[in-house]
């Protein structure tokens, strides 16, 4: 049986695929698979990739006949998978000697649904460690007892679903599918229903992921409509936890984060594209009515003055339009 199944998605990043693949030729095992899906890429990456699934101990190679994104493409390494565990990997980052070892081994020791990991992050030369913003580590815990407060930074506003591993069960219970399509913010909902929905979890100190930032061909680094998939991302959010038996106590907190990424958005507005910006005022503003007013109001009176004023002067333009 493979124990633990990664999932890789490249797309166009032939600059960086060769340290991704030698990072997990690093952290081969006999039991490990590395399923590595081209996302239709048209540079050189292609030709990396069928290389690695020859050299690759592990590997399994899956090409998509259409750029679908990196949710889609995560999707299919999940089906594809036969791990007993599963963790992901992005093409252009890269993991340290040992890491998915150890990683393995925090889970099974600590008996749980999902671990999550601190990572480093690499912005040209420089290193910066984020950690998971968990005070807790090393023991189980409840993930619904992760989400709150609403004024703070909690687990779930760290959602990358590389810092970290998940046991199978949370893949057959229908909890680790991504969005279909969604071409940004796509770990946002997905975080939240794993804290919603898995029965325990707990917070690893290791540092073995390697985040590259910064790349130009990221989506966080263009302005194009892509980036307003976030938008759809995060009424997903909303949707599903008004569903949830706490969603009195869950909301204002998924209402004050998608209100803070909004302003983020308007607050470097000027890299979107000039109709895209357009978009992005009009669609806020309107994200904006669909919060429950009061909610609303809550969010923006909890803000600084600076996030405040720049969602009020959206939200008021627009309908005064």
């Amino acid at each position: 049986m493979v124990k633990l199944s990664v999932i890789v998605p490249f797309f166009n990043v032939q600059t960086y695929a060769q340290d991704t693949l030698r990072s997990l030729n690093a952290n081969a095992h006999r039991d490990f698979e590395f399923i590595l899906v081209d996302d239709c890429s048209t540079d050189g990456t292609g030709e990396l990739l069928a290389r690695a699934e020859r050299e690759l101990p592990g590997a399994v190679l899956v090409r998509h006949t259409t750029n679908g994104g990196l949710a889609t493409a995560r999707n299919t390494g999940l089906d594809a998978a036969r791990g007993e565990y599963l963790t992901f990997l992005d093409g252009d980052d890269w993991l340290a000697p040992g890491h998915l070892r150890r990683l393995l081994a925090a889970i099974e020791e600590l008996d749980v649904d999902f671990v999550r990991t601190d990572h480093v992050q690499c912005t040209g030369r420089t290193r910066t460690v984020h950690r998971v913003p968990h005070g807790r580590r090393g023991v189980p815990l409840d993930p619904r007892d992760a989400i709150l407060p609403a004024d703070r930074t909690t687990a779930v506003d760290y959602p990358y679903a590389w810092a970290g591993i998940y046991h199978r069960r949370l893949l057959d219970a229908g909890l680790l599918h991504f969005r279909h399509g969604l071409r940004t913010a796509e770990d946002r909902p997905w975080i939240w229903r794993l804290h919603r929905e898995a029965d325990s979890f707990a917070v690893a100190g290791l540092l073995g992921v390697f985040y590259r930032r910064g790349v130009a061909s990221s989506l966080t680094q263009i302005g194009d409509v892509r980036q307003l998939d976030f938008l759809r991302a995060f009424d997903q959010v909303l949707e599903e936890t008004a569903r949830d038996r706490d969603a009195e106590a869950l909301l204002p907190k998924a209402v004050r984060t998608y209100c803070a990424i909004i302003s983020h958005h308007l607050g470097s507005i000027e890299r979107f594209e000039p109709d895209v910006a357009r978009s992005l005022r009009s669609m806020s503003a309107a994200a904006m009515k669909r919060m429950p007013p009061r909610l609303l109001n809550d969010a923006l009176n909890s803000m600084d003055a600076d996030r405040a004023r720049r969602l009020r002067r959206v939200k008021r333009r627009v309908a005064a339009r």
